[in-house]
């Protein structure tokens, strides 16, 4: 990045030329103040080329109609060999799934989506319910406490050992690889590049253990049984293993966490929808989409041109990086009716991007509305208001769309 590089936050979009936008700077994302630009993206630049930024050159798309376009194809779009704006570190690749193309993402995926298949979802309800309950009633009534660490991320990790069949008390592990993992030093995670290798590396060394066990016995329906006993993955390297590990804990962790506190801001940010709840719980099915789309809980991914393409009207060229803002095409207004409102019986409520689109679309979806609506049904149940009392802190990152932080007090009814 140059010296002269120009801090977006410090002007109005309107006041910067197109040609100097750079969306990915973090205070943007940090101090939740995006919006206004992106929005001047969708309308004046669409498909708009950033020469220069921390990450290097990169195209943005913002709306909803190119990101699908995108999204749609894999032969030109390709997902290898990363799928943020930040480029791998050659000396220490992570290979995963979901920044692999066809054929070899179909078979490692298919070993493990059968663990949150239809069927196995109705199975593990009980278990949700029974866990958001135990969670829910170990909160203080009318004093002030962190939604962030005492909900979100209890109840995640909690499903993510039960998805891992990993030592439940020892859990939190789990959390702390997943922040590591999409957050190094300058997100103040870890201290140095190093550290966060280390850690990785730990987290490796743990689950090659439960690797060994579980592939001794041979059988077993939690993922790493899935991948130790599966003709597609049971060869797997080291690094590929931990890379398709990062990708399991990531995915099935910070984006459900997320959302489950994003929920609870947005509802106090327009009180109408939080009546509207109150009146009908019946809604919640339908809330808990527009929570997602809301929120969206990864803001972009990213794509690798493999040919010169054109792309509303710009030349893309082969190599070129191309990132798809899923946090802007949810905002769409030529794709989404009143796309800027929170509006949880809205129609078509499942129409968003924060799932992805075609071949890599998120294949927790399913288990991602059950936690939600689960948790959503249990609150209903308890509480006639979670207050927000405090400004959120956020994740300072341009992937991880989410919070550190969200001071509430809970009111039973």
């Amino acid at each position: 990045m140059t010296t002269e590089a120009l801090r977006m936050i410090d002007f109005a979009p309107e006041d910067i030329p197109l040609d100097q936008f750079d969306i990915s700077q973090r205070e943007l994302w940090a101090e939740d103040k995006k919006w206004d630009y992106l929005k001047r993206l969708r309308h004046e630049a669409p498909v708009h080329y950033c020469q220069d930024s921390e990450f290097g050159p990169y195209w943005s798309v913002t709306r909803f109609a190119d990101i699908m376009e995108v999204e749609g194809n894999w032969k030109v779009f390709s997902s290898e060999p990363a799928i943020t704006i930040i480029e791998p570190e050659e000396d220490f690749p992570l290979p995963m799934f979901i920044a692999m193309d066809p054929p070899k993402h179909d078979e490692q995926r298919k070993t493990v989506q059968g663990s949150v298949a239809p069927a196995n979802l109705k199975k593990m309800e009980a278990t949700i319910r029974e866990r958001t309950e135990m969670v829910l009633d170990g909160l203080p009534i009318g004093e002030e406490f962190n939604w962030v660490d005492r909900v979100s991320i209890e109840l995640t990790t909690m499903m993510l050992a039960t998805l891992f069949d990993f030592p439940f008390e020892q859990r939190r592990k789990l959390t702390r690889w997943s922040d590591v993992a999409t957050g190094g030093p300058e997100t103040g995670v870890v201290e140095t590049e190093e550290q966060r290798r280390e850690e990785l590396i730990e987290c490796l060394t743990f689950f090659t253990e439960l690797w060994q066990q579980r592939a001794e016995s041979g059988e077993g329906n939690d993922f790493i049984s899935m991948l130790a006993n599966s003709e597609a993955t049971k060869d797997m390297s080291p690094q590929e293993y931990l890379g398709n590990l990062i990708l399991l804990i990531v995915g099935g962790n910070d984006t459900t966490r997320n959302s489950m506190t994003g929920g609870v801001l947005a509802l106090n940010e327009n009180p109408g929808e939080y009546a509207k709840l109150r009146n009908n719980p019946s809604v919640i099915p339908s809330m808990v989409s527009e929570i997602i789309r809301w929120q969206t809980p990864l803001a972009h991914m990213r794509r690798i041109a493999t040919q010169d393409y054109e792309l509303a009207g710009q030349k893309i060229k082969a190599g070129d990086k191309v990132i798809m803002w899923y946090v802007s095409g949810n905002r769409d207004e030529s794709a989404i009716d009143r796309a800027n409102e929170f509006v949880i019986d809205r129609p078509q409520v499942r129409h968003h991007l924060s799932f992805g689109f075609g071949l890599h679309r998120c294949m927790g979806n399913r288990l991602a509305e059950l936690q939600l609506r689960i948790l959503w049904e249990e609150i209903q149940k308890r509480y006639h208001k979670i207050e927000v009392v405090g400004d959120p802190e956020r994740v300072p990152s341009n992937f991880v769309h989410g919070f550190t932080e969200l001071r509430v007090v809970l009111h039973s009814h």
